[in-house]
């Protein structure tokens, strides 16, 4: 296929050099074959930032919408912040040099900048824009109108409401209702800013008309539940 240089992660190093052997042994030792490998990306486990991998991000919007994606990044490692600024932005290396300084609540405006670049450079300045003014709007005022959302269908409800547990499953906030169980007892949801956390609490739909309430778990997670 006329290729001489193959690009990879470095946990492929192996399988790319027995390529070049191949082809030299093929081709002759002076044949024009050359691999190089590029710094993995890790998830907040430490795994392999792969598709097949829980936890993953993906450049799709229909995958990660673009608020998503900007969470993303808002909430990476303080340890890794400057890391993913220098190898995934093209900000000036000296200005983030000078961030080096950088720490405790300083260190959120570097996550906030990593976020926004990478936004901006993936999904467009507008939705990099959009996705800032509602991670703040949040943080504020408990709602925003261009966060993602999801909307409850008929058979969420029993009686024409639904349990906080049931609630925090539907919502994607939790993998399983036993998860979502613990999530509430451990006082870590809360409905349209209020922390929810009798497992016997219920909403009846008509709360979740209109725009929508914001259901929150933990303070990294959240989306807007619309019925």
């Amino acid at each position: 296929y006329g290729c001489n240089m193959q690009f990879g992660g470095n946990d492929q190093w192996s399988n790319m050099l027995g390529g070049t052997e191949l082809i030299r042994r093929k081709l002759g030792p002076d044949a024009d074959a050359y691999a190089m490998t590029i710094t993995l990306l890790l998830n907040s486990e430490g795994k392999k930032m792969g598709k097949t991998q829980s936890g993953a991000v993906w450049l799709d919007p229909n995958k990660t919408s673009p608020f998503d994606f900007y969470q993303y990044w808002r909430n990476v490692a303080d340890a890794v912040v400057l890391k993913c600024l220098r190898m995934l932005t093209f900000l000036p290396l000296e200005q983030i040099d000078e961030m080096d300084k950088w720490e405790g609540a300083q260190l959120n405006r570097a996550k906030e900048i990593l976020a926004f670049e990478l936004t901006k450079m993936v999904h467009g300045e507008e939705e990099a824009k959009k996705a800032e003014e509602t991670a703040k709007a949040i943080f504020t005022s408990g709602d925003a109108a261009n966060m993602a959302a999801v909307k409850l269908e008929d058979d969420a409800f029993t009686d024409g409401s639904i349990d906080i547990v049931s609630l925090i499953h539907a919502a994607g906030l939790a993998a399983t209702k036993s998860e979502a169980r613990r999530v509430v007892s451990q006082g870590g949801a809360s409905v349209a800013g209020e922390k929810v956390s009798d497992i016997a609490a219920k909403f009846d739909k008509e709360f979740f008309a209109g725009d929508g309430v914001v259901v929150k778990k933990g303070k990294k997670s959240f989306i807007k539940v619309q019925a």
